[in-house]
Formats: C-alpha cells, sequence, structure tokens
C-alpha cells in the first residue's frame, strides 16, 4: 500500500471563510467517479495530522480523499483571542458546507469524522444534505454525559498515584502543571492510542495542541475526562434516527469511546453497521491501519453508484 501512495496526486490549497482562511488537501482527483471522501479531525481543536492515514485509502480504491483542518487548528487561521460563544457546533457546520461547495462536490459526497469529527458528521447527516452518500462516525460520542461517565470509570482502573495525581490538580485548579498532563498520558496511552512511542502523525498533533489549545479548552475543557467546555451537554441521542445516509460506525476494542458512548449509533441510526477492531483503543486507522482503511474502503465501494 504504501508503494502506491506516491503515485496519488496532491493538491493543497485554502478556502476563504468568514474573513480566514480554512487548510485543505485533496489525495487523488476530484474528478474520479468515485465518492470523494472528506475526512474531519476530531477534538474540537485537533488538526488533520493525526487522522493522515486514510489519505492511504485513495491509493487503495482510487477515490479522492479530502482532509482539513477546522478553523482555529493546524494549518488554518489561529484565533487564540476568540472566547467560547465564537466555538460553536453551528460555526463548523457552517464551515464545512462552504468546504463542499468550495471543491465542488456539495451534490456527491461521503463524510468521515472521528471523535469529535463524528460528532459533527452526525450534526450535518441529520440535517439529511441531499449529497451525503455515505458516512463513517469513527470513535464518537452521542451524548456528552455518558462519555464523561466512562471516562470516568476507566480514570478509576488507573494506578492509584495516577488517580491521585489527577485528582489533585483538578481541585487545585493546577490543570497545565506538568505532573498532572503527565497522568493524563497514563490515560492517554491506555485509551486514546496505544501505539509506543506514538507514530509521528498523531506525535505532530499533540504538540500542536500544546503550544495553541484555543478550540479544545473552549469546547472540551484540560482533558478528557474533565470536560468543562461548551460542549458538556450536547447530545444528538434524540436525533439519530433522522440520519438517512448509509452509516459505517468504528470503534476499538479499548476505547475511551466504549460500547455505551457509541451504542446510541448503532441503535438509532436506521442503516448502521458495527465494527470493533480487537486491537485498538480511539485510533484504529494508526493501531490497525491496514484492516481499518479496508473496513472504511469497502463500505464506500458500496455506495459508489449512490
Amino acid at each position: 500500500m504504501e508503494k502506491n501512495v506516491a503515485t496519488v496526486a496532491v493538491e493543497e490549497g485554502f478556502m476563504p471563510f468568514r474573513e480566514n482562511r480554512t487548510w485543505y488537501r485533496v489525495s487523488g482527483s476530484i474528478g474520479s467517479p468515485l465518492l470523494p471522501l472528506v475526512v474531519a479531525h476530531g477534538g474540537p481543536g485537533c488538526t488533520h495530522d493525526y487522522v493522515d492515514s486514510f489519505k492511504d485509502i485513495a491509493a487503495l480504491d482510487g477515490r479522492p480523499v479530502i482532509h482539513y483542518d477546522q478553523l482555529g487548528n493546524g494549518n488554518s487561521t489561529r484565533l487564540p483571542e476568540k472566547g467560547p460563544d465564537f466555538w460553536t457546533v453551528s460555526l463548523f457546520l457552517e464551515e464545512l458546507d462552504a468546504l463542499l461547495s468550495h471543491l465542488g462536490i456539495a451534490s456527491r459526497y461521503a463524510f468521515l469524522g472521528q471523535s469529535w469529527g463524528g460528532m459533527l458528521g452526525a450534526e450535518h447527516a441529520v440535517r439529511q444534505p441531499e449529497g451525503l452518500k455515505a458516512l463513517v462516525i469513527a470513535n464518537s460520542p452521542a451524548n456528552m454525559h455518558t462519555w464523561v461517565a466512562e471516562a470516568n470509570r476507566l480514570r478509576r482502573d488507573l494506578p492509584q498515584v495516577v488517580q491521585d495525581t489527577l485528582l489533585k490538580h483538578e481541585e487545585a485548579g493546577t490543570l497545565t502543571d506538568p505532573d498532572y498532563l503527565a497522568a493524563s498520558r497514563v490515560f492517554y496511552a491506555r485509551h486514546v492510542c496505544r501505539v509506543v512511542p506514538w507514530p509521528p502523525e498523531v506525535a505532530r498533533t499533540f504538540a500542536i495542541m500544546d503550544v495553541d489549545n484555543t478550540v479544545y479548552r473552549n469546547m472540551n475543557g484540560p482533558t478528557e475526562f474533565h470536560v468543562i467546555g461548551t460542549m458538556k451537554d450536547w447530545t444528538i441521542e434524540d436525533r439519530l434516527s433522522q440520519i438517512s445516509a448509509p452509516t459505517l460506525l468504528i470503534s476499538g476494542r479499548h476505547d475511551e469511546a466504549t460500547p455505551e458512548v457509541v451504542r446510541p449509533y448503532a441503535d438509532n441510526v436506521p442503516d448502521c453497521r458495527w465494527v470493533v477492531f480487537e486491537d485498538s483503543s480511539h485510533m484504529p486507522h494508526v493501531e490497525e491501519k491496514a484492516l481499518c482503511l479496508a473496513t472504511v474502503s469497502d463500505f464506500l465501494k458500496l455506495h459508489d453508484e449512490s
């Protein structure tokens, strides 16, 4: 697979959006008869880097794969001065619509969202856009209250010294203390990415977030299990039955997005297939890359005639 990647045409660009710029990259040709796949990263506040592997689907089956950095992140315009009122679901839905229009694919496309990206994809899909022919929800919560409850259940299985360190700094409000961050990484190594050391593309995303965590801090909070941002009460459970696009649901056996977290999609989206990757946590596209990419590719092939 890797040998074929170099033969795929790659085009990068910027889309004007709200007086700012959204960076995107197309791997493959938009002119392909196959469904173009738009990939949205998580966070909110991560970058495209850690989901970069999905570009290899362009080499697997010839379809164009579009990555983009959501506003405020990565190569797109950073806006560190903006507060919680600015960073909203509606902002990112508007940006997605603008990108689909900018690329000329709004009438026919597939969408893959990982973690927060899947939440965004679900918000997009419940509006039943005519052009959405296939949807992939990867490792995504349907209700943030369930997400937090499950994250804290997993946290209680961490070594006691790690739990004590986390609690100490949360009570003191010292959430940027190196000891707190190091303790958080113990959780991440179990339930976010189990590859050691982290692959360069995963490390890049977290390094960028260490420099600018504006979006993550405002919408989520300091860590995966301490959610105090504007998304803390978000849910889409009661709207999932409105999704009409055929849907592939992905999760990992060791995922922070536990079965309880992702099950509402399987139970409530009318046409939904759920695949669990046995040797993965939150990033099957990294932890079981070949199998994950083949699974997504095979699903999309079923809908190329749509």
